[in-house]
């Protein structure tokens, strides 16, 4: 017998609408709008019978990683969006954000360590100099220009959810610390590991000193990445190794640092850049984990990765995927090993702005608009199926697969002993499906373009 799972105030849901002991609560976004988040007639368990349906069976004994988060980045094109609005709209926006009752539920969140490519300022770091110049010691260390709005829209969101974690990343050392002399391109210098490593150390001290502690760091953004026209930093895996064997884990050890190392922070196709920092075992003691994005080679590198080294954690620090195909690529992440997701840029304008960078930019999931309203698109609600239902410490459970190229799922069973299942239909057609668990069967079916997260209870 199953039970239903609670859901939030959001979607409108009160005692008395709890359904029968045998029913399964289902939740749907639609990306042609008819949709969003919506509380669709509850479905029920009966016995498993045949059906000439694809079947999911959900085995709840087999289960792989725990979730640590979903979110996205409070970065600085964000942050200066956010200020852009009223202080209402501004509490309104981030609340709908990481709210976990009144919002979607992000719960992890990735700050950048001085300034990205998408950012409306010059390009900047904590300790910039005039050329020639240099601060080994970092008494020009600062974090001043950060209060001018990302610090305090982390702040609210952190008032906002308290189990709100926030990791970092930088994309630039200070100029002066780089082959280069300059922000984009170059390496770090040798000699400069040390004041490189301090000043990690100082970004985590100066931001605990504002109330937000910091969960973890990647040691760069993007490591093989290298342009002139926006601050990148080229490591190579021997490189990081070193620094992080070094200089940077003994610097934490030293000053008793919680704050966990995570490596690479890059595309699935370059193993060889994490698998020489954790071959390594000196270096590998200070490491909890890997970072991918999603730009180049395929999902699947997390799986095998995850299986050479069983014993670190696997990660997606960056990649935003939009539309229905981008929900079915999410399944896909957390099916292989992933930890954790998070989308990149919440929050541009209509225009897709501000944007320095290189890098062109599509529609944000939220946009602040021209007459000073904001538009919550679908990639909003697509993320609050997986980010609203799926929770901390969750355990992934397998599911099998149906062989359908536009159709995806992922199960998990959340702490407080819920089963959830997202599933999404990128596809042109109705699909139909049913889900098995146990003894149990349930069948439906998703609309095209459309999201869908079941719930239901596992009993104790």
């Amino acid at each position: 017998m199953l039970r239903i799972v609670a859901l939030s105030m959001l979607l409108g849901l009160s005692a008395g609408s709890v359904p029968a002991d045998d029913s399964v609560q289902v939740v749907m976004s639609c990306q042609d709008g008819s949709k969003s988040l919506s509380v669709e007639k509850p479905l029920h368990f009966g016995r498993a019978k045949k059906t000439k349906d694809p079947v999911i069976e959900v085995d709840l004994a087999k289960t792989g990683q725990s979730i640590l988060g979903l979110g996205a980045s409070l970065e600085h094109a964000t942050c200066e969006n956010l200020s852009k609005l009223s202080a209402e709209q501004r509490e309104q926006v981030i609340d709908k954000l990481v709210n976990p009752e009144t919002g979607i539920g992000m719960n992890l969140m990735r700050v950048c360590i001085g300034a990205p490519d998408f950012i409306d300022e010059p390009y900047y770091s904590y300790d910039d100099l005039p050329d020639g110049e240099t601060d080994p010691e970092l008494a020009k260390f600062s974090i001043e220009k950060d209060r001018a709005y990302v610090l305090p829209a982390v702040k609210i969101a952190l008032n906002k959810n308290p189990n709100l974690l926030i990791f970092a990343s930088p994309w630039s050392p200070p100029a002066w610390m780089k082959t280069s002399g300059k922000l984009g391109t170059g390496r770090l210098k040798p000699e400069c590991y040390p004041a490189f490593a301090r000043y990690l150390l100082k970004f985590i001290e100066a931001y605990e000193a504002e109330g937000v502690p910091i969960y973890a760091i990647t040691v760069q953004n993007e490591p093989d990445m290298s342009d002139p026209d926006y601050p990148t930093t080229l490591w190579n895996g021997g490189e990081q190794r070193d620094f992080i064997r070094d200089h940077l884990g003994p610097l934490f050890k030293q000053h008793g640092v919680k704050t966990l190392i995570w490596c690479w922070d890059h595309n699935w196709n370059k193993l060889e850049f994490p698998r020489a920092v954790l071959s390594d075992p000196q270096a590998a003691q200070y490491v909890d984990g890997t970072g991918f994005h999603l730009y180049e080679g395929k999902v699947a590198a997390q799986s095998a990765f995850k299986e050479e080294f069983p014993d670190k954690h696997i990660y997606f620090t960056e990649g935003s995927v939009f539309r229905a195909s981008g929900a079915v690529r999410l399944t896909q992440i957390l099916r292989n090993w992933s930890r954790s997701y998070n989308a990149w840029v919440i929050m541009l304008d209509q225009h897709q702005k501000p944007n320095r960078g290189p890098h062109d930019a599509s529609a944000t999931c939220i946009e602040r608009m021209d007459d000073g309203s904001v538009r919550y698109n679908f990639d909003y609600y697509m993320y609050g199926q997986f980010m609203k239902f799926i929770q901390r410490g969750a355990l992934r459970v397998e599911s099998s697969l149906p062989e359908i190229r536009t159709f995806s799922h992922v199960a998990f069973v959340n702490p407080d002993g819920g089963v959830v299942l997202v599933a999404a239909n990128a596809g042109r057609d109705v699909q139909p499906f049913a889900v098995k668990c146990g003894e149990s069967m349930f069948r439906t079916e998703l609309p095209a373009g459309s999201v869908a997260t079941y719930s239901w209870q596992k009993v104790k």
